[in-house]
């Protein structure tokens, strides 16, 4: 496995764990970090999808599908990264898998976000995923969501 398979940050955030799911898990939290409306909440083993909402991608809808939950521990989901040609057909590649880790931390919660499974995948896009999902994960290890330009 090379070093651009895999993307690892850690947080220490001054929340409780219950508050730190919450903004992980809530469809309508998540959707603020990660710049989409998400059509339902997130149910182990199911798809989710919606509509992309940062400026220049509302044409778009992204789709996740739900790996595992365990509340207020962990919570994972498979993706296509930065899949923005809605002319390309994505379902027969391989997808990426995130990770969000909760661990009780002196004064809050350590968030630990991980991305794996980049060199599966296909070469034309596999540098611009890794470094949107570097970019999402530094967002995301700071304690407020990405601001919209």
């Amino acid at each position: 496995m090379s070093d651009t398979n895999r993307i690892e940050k850690r947080i220490i955030l001054r929340a409780p764990r219950s508050r730190v799911w919450r903004a992980i898990t809530a469809a309508e939290e998540f959707g603020k970090w990660f710049g989409v409306k998400l059509d339902g909440g997130f149910v182990e083993g199911a798809p989710i999808r919606g509509k992309i909402t940062h400026p220049g991608y509302e044409h778009l809808t992204m789709e996740l599908q739900v790996e595992r939950i365990e509340p207020e521990r962990y919570f994972a989901y498979r993706w296509h990264p930065y899949a923005i040609d809605p002319t390309v057909d994505y379902s027969s590649e391989p997808m990426t898998l995130v990770e969000f880790q909760l661990d009780e931390a002196d004064g809050g919660t350590l968030l630990t976000i991980i991305e794996s499974g980049f060199d599966q995948v296909p070469l034309a896009r596999r540098t611009e995923a890794f470094a949107d999902a570097e970019h999402r994960a530094i967002c995301l290890s700071g304690v407020a969501p990405p601001r919209q330009s």
